[in-house]
């Protein structure tokens, strides 16, 4: 690794420092903070960003950071200009960070991709062609979905966490021993937020010699995450859920799969040699690092920027973030459930540990309806839907499997109408009290009053009637 230019050296490590005495008592600077959104009854408000589980505001932080770099932008490791040498360096000085917030082994490798999806698509590409996996219903469609070439077991959304296990174990114990085994499942669930019981899960795949990949998406950004501790054998995550922006995302764990697979994609990087033979074709000498699996130019931007999210959340301190959550968590919660047309979903039940993701239907509502009344008159930002996790959305809704409904967007149910689908507040580490206390508000609001604007459906969505 070549020695980083002192002077952009400088310029870039020094940009963070107005922001490393932020308050760590309150919510962590984010971007768009200060936006305020036009309300259909008039006026304008502060935008309320009550989503972060589908993506996370930028931290203020990161987005110093990324700006302090981008004069200093260059393509990495093949350049023998200053700026390429720069950008390499910070590449894998990336690489390293990532592997320390993820507490990796010594061995495993630091693969960049562009979400936890397309992490996941990649594992998918490289387990043995012979491979069971084990996938909970209760699945995000990016870990329910990439196996289509292997033999996949579905397993039953479990009612508490020691059922998730016993599911396991008696689904492991019936699987032919001789081959291997991939277990997935998710660290916090996108529709519940609730924790699922991680280091009991591995422990049991590893008893059956199974190897097991953490979906952390939701979790990564709410508590730590190690690999040593939690035992899992990779661990996939997106940038835009844990405060960074721009499409990048990680696969880190054992290598031995991932080198004794066919790159995920073929092209520059991934080789280390490419010569032609007699008969004219090529022979292709690929490498073994995890550069096997970043064919093509990388996000070094996005990369860097999840770097930086991880420095600031190391630096903000877990147990500090956690407990602040906790805090929004039960103001939320005691907030619905005064409302008695409220239902909270939940698979494990109201005291389950969970994250900043809450999700519920309320009776006499559409939810779409709902969510578009949040958003028009009160300028909160929710989402509605199933939450690309069909199965267990139509699980916790009672729903048939057949019901209408679509990942992201409702069915185009009326204002009024039955709605299959569910209402999702989600916060974390950027969240102010005002927020989640104009939400719980609003709530009650809409339910004692209705709302003050007439609303209809629009290519599938219910939008404020302007007409």
């Amino acid at each position: 690794m070549p020695a980083r230019p002192n002077a952009a050296a400088t310029a870039v490590e020094t940009a963070p420092a107005a922001e490393s005495d932020a308050c760590c008592t309150g919510p962590l600077p984010v971007l768009g903070r200060d936006v305020t959104v036009p309300l259909v009854t008039g006026g304008e408000v502060t935008y309320a960003a009550l989503d972060y589980a589908a993506s996370a505001p930028a931290l203020q932080r990161v987005w110093d950071d990324v700006a302090a770099y981008a004069p200093y932008y260059g393509s990495v490791h093949r350049g023998a200009g200053y700026l390429s040498q720069l950008s390499t360096d910070l590449f894998e000085q990336s690489r390293a960070t990532v592997a320390d917030f993820l507490d990796c082994r010594d061995g495993d490798q630091v693969v960049f991709t562009r979400s936890t999806t397309d992490s996941l698509n990649l594992l998918a590409q490289v387990v043995p062609a012979d491979c069971q996996v084990f996938v909970f219903e209760t699945e995000h469609h990016a870990s329910l979905l990439p196996w289509r070439d292997a033999q996949v077991t579905y397993l039953n959304a479990p009612r508490t966490p020691a059922q998730a296990v016993e599911t396991l174990e008696r689904a492991l114990a019936d699987r032919d021993p001789h081959g291997p085994a991939l277990v997935c499942v998710t660290g916090a669930s996108n529709v519940t937020g609730e924790l699922w019981p991680v280091r009991e899960l591995a422990a049991a795949a590893h008893a059956h010699g199974a190897r097991i990949v953490l979906d952390a998406a939701q979790l990564a950004p709410h508590h730590p995450v190690s690999v040593k501790d939690l035992d899992v054998d990779w661990v996939a995550f997106s940038g835009h859920k844990l405060y960074a922006p721009f499409g990048s995302g990680v696969l880190a764990g054992r290598a031995d799969w991932l080198q004794a697979a066919e790159p995920y994609l073929a092209g520059g990087g991934a080789s280390r040699t490419v010569a032609r033979r007699a008969d004219g074709g090529v022979d292709v000498e690929w490498h073994t690092t995890a550069a096997r699996h970043e064919a093509g130019s990388p996000n070094v931007i996005g990369v860097y920027s999840i770097a930086s999210a991880c420095r600031a959340l190391t630096e903000a301190g877990f147990d500090t973030l956690v407990a602040r959550e906790r805090y929004l968590i039960e103001k939320v919660r005691e907030g619905l459930a005064a409302v008695q047309e409220v239902r909270v979903l939940s698979l494990f039940g109201d005291d389950a540990p969970r994250v900043g993701v809450i999700s519920f239907v309320v009776d006499g509502w559409n939810s779409s309806h709902f969510a578009a009344a949040l958003s028009a008159e009160y300028g909160i930002g929710v989402r509605d839907g199933l939450f690309c996790a069909h199965p267990l959305a139509r699980t916790l809704l009672g729903s048939d499997a057949q019901d209408p409904g679509e990942c992201g967007a409702p069915e185009p149910a009326a204002p009024g109408e039955r709605s299959l689908n569910a209402i999702r507040v989600s916060f974390g580490a950027g969240t102010p009290d005002e927020h989640v206390e104009r939400f719980v508000g609003a709530v009650k609001e809409l339910v004692r009053d209705g709302a003050q604007w007439k609303y209809r459906t629009e290519d599938g969505r219910c939008v404020p009637d302007r007409g």
